[in-house]
């Protein structure tokens, strides 16, 4: 029995080992490629390790080309559709959580229906009314459409985590002369602060990560965000991958970093709302 328990612990680490290299490998690729200069990258036969740093490309990349505008679209959009999205989420989720009304069972699955679709299937649709309300080119247009997609999930996940928070504390503060509303901000939010916290990262790196709107709704290089300023440096006949990757590594610090800060109540909200969503 115990060799057996010692053959299946082997297998396990041996199977998680080669899953693990598998996924770590992109990375690696990333990252070996934009430390090359461009002549190593194109080399025959190719080779992983550089035989310099090229920390040039990160300069050169700054230099020759909107990067920081990139950067900044996407900075704008992703911390006001996070905001947005928190702003909107908190009291429709504290009413599907605690009030009674004709049509919630319809009205909560209606957001877990909306998530269900992928924003490609309704891009033609939302073109013509960002066409209609002049938002084509705009910040707000972007933020406005990445919002109406997080808030069906935040909504439907915080109410949730809302309904695991005893009514009784809530009835004692407003016994206490608490409205509606500070009952929200000084009991609510405070104990369902993990909830908060997915919500946060959940908008935040699905508006960072956008690319069908921005496609769709940008042709300006003022307005255009990360995620497509990155296809710039692929062209019909030559691609600049050495600029490419640099790009798409300084494009995942924000989204690591923001995780890394709220990783443990990121789990802790995604398991409380799930308990009783």
């Amino acid at each position: 029995m115990l060799s057996r328990g010692r053959v299946g612990r082997g297998f396990v680490i041996f199977i998680t080992i080669v899953l693990i290299f598998f996924l770590l490998f992109p990375f690696f690729v990333t990252i070996s490629t934009m430390l090359k200069p461009a002549r190593e990258i194109y080399a025959t036969p190719p080779y992983w390790i550089p035989k310099g740093l090229a920390l040039y490309n990160f300069v050169n990349m700054w230099k020759f080309h909107p990067f920081a505008q990139y950067f900044t679209t996407s900075a704008i959009v992703a911390f006001s559709t996070t905001a947005l999205t928190t702003l909107l989420c908190v009291p429709a989720a504290y009413a599907l959580a605690r009030f009674r009304f004709k049509g919630k069972k319809i009205f909560f699955f209606a957001f877990l229906a909306i998530q269900m679709f992928s924003p490609i299937v309704v891009i033609i649709s939302l073109f013509k009314i960002m066409v209609f309300l002049q938002l084509l080119n705009t910040y707000f247009g972007l933020i406005l459409a990445n919002t109406v997609f997080a808030l069906s999930f935040c909504t439907w996940m915080l109410s949730g985590y809302f309904k695991t928070i005893p009514l009784d504390i809530e009835e004692a503060a407003l016994i206490d002369g608490c409205s509606r509303l500070q009952t929200i901000q000084r009991i609510m939010i405070p104990i369902s602060a993990p909830g908060v916290a997915t919500v946060l990262i959940y908008s935040f790196i699905l508006a960072w990560n956008d690319l069908i709107f921005a496609l769709a709704f940008t042709t300006s290089v003022n307005k255009t965000p990360v995620t497509l300023g990155i296809q710039n440096f692929v062209g019909r006949f030559y691609s600049q991958w050495d600029y490419l990757t640099c790009a798409a590594f300084l494009a995942t610090i924000p989204v690591v970093v923001m995780f890394l800060f709220i990783e443990r109540q990121l789990v802790t909200g995604i398991a409380g709302g799930a308990v009783k969503g």
